[in-house]
């Protein structure tokens, strides 16, 4: 395999997802990079992935999970003395909710010396996240400085804020989200976060934000309202498409996935959301947050049946 164009980067986790309210969970995987890892290479693009995971037997359904899915895991760190991460998902009324068995993982414990630097440097994109930075010290540190690493190379910084104030305060999280979006190329915020983060609600003052701090471009995720797309000298409102929705575990990594692959494919910002939106819908119509990520030619069809 040739050296993936696209490197994602942070903690993938084993998922437990709840199915109806019995008690019953479906075994899957998780981790947003990884999630986006997975979705980028579904959508056709050169993807590899960079993290640590447990000498254990869910580290090894990660390294199966990459290679059924095209995504380079060469360089993954395997740690007998640290385990793979685990998370539950809970649904009720008020959407799904988390818990995690995180702590002292091995992903967490990625250090600067660890990181593949050539093989950052090689990459077209790096993507990482809030919670690349916010799982530990280290971690976070090792977040930074391969974003300084793909930055000396030319290697443009995708950042999605995917804030998670379990593992951090808020002040930290909007400190070192915003010290990262300043290296960032392509920031892929939420509408909720960036509410937290940022402190304001209106879209286009989110957008403004974060173009300001140095983006060339802002695709800000709305949920069902699908996106708003800004670069310095436009933006739009991009619609997403109308799905049975059942859960939306995955729905954010699968537009980043999608939305990155599309951006390398041909450089649009807009059209490459436009398509994302797509993916990430149907991604809402299963359970769990790696099942259900579409193939290409599922998003090409339900494009085409919107049109």
């Amino acid at each position: 395999m040739t050296d993936p164009k696209i490197i994602c980067m942070g903690e993938p986790m084993v998922e437990f997802n709840q199915t109806d309210d019995t008690g019953r969970y479906l075994f899957g995987h998780g981790g947003d990079t990884s999630n986006t890892a997975i979705a980028a290479a579904r959508a056709g693009a050169s993807v590899g992935f960079f993290s640590a995971l447990g000498a254990d037997e869910f580290g090894d359904s990660f390294m199966r999970l990459w290679a059924e899915n095209g995504v380079d895991a060469s360089r993954i760190i395997r740690r007998d003395d640290a385990h793979t991460g685990v998370y539950f998902v809970s649904h009720g009324e008020s959407g799904h909710v988390f818990s995690y068995l995180r702590k002292g993982s091995a992903a967490s414990r990625v250090r600067p010396d660890d990181l593949p630097r050539a093989y950052i440097e090689q990459a077209d994109i790096l993507h990482l996240s809030g919670i690349s930075m916010a799982i530990s010290p280290e971690a976070c540190d090792a977040a930074l400085a391969a974003i300084d690493i793909a930055r000396a190379a030319g290697t443009k910084v995708s950042f999605d804020t995917n804030l998670r104030l379990k593992l951090w305060p808020l002040e930290r999280a909007r400190a070192l989200t915003d010290a990262a979006m300043r290296k960032a190329d392509i920031a892929l915020p939420g509408l909720e976060d960036a509410e937290q983060l940022v402190g304001i609600g209106d879209p286009d003052a989110i957008a403004d934000h974060y173009l300001g701090l140095g983006a060339g471009i802002v695709a800000l995720t709305l949920g069902k309202a699908g996106c708003l797309v800004a670069t310095g000298s436009e933006r739009r409102r991009v619609p997403g498409i109308v799905v049975d929705a059942v859960d939306a575990t995955g729905a954010g990594d699968t537009f980043d996935g999608n939305f990155l692959a599309e951006l390398h494919r041909h450089g649009d910002p807009f059209e490459a959301a436009r398509y994302a939106n797509a993916a990430a819908a149907l991604s809402t119509c299963g359970y769990g947050a790696v099942t259900p990520m579409p193939m290409r030619e599922k998003v090409l069809e339900a494009l085409k049946a919107a049109a």
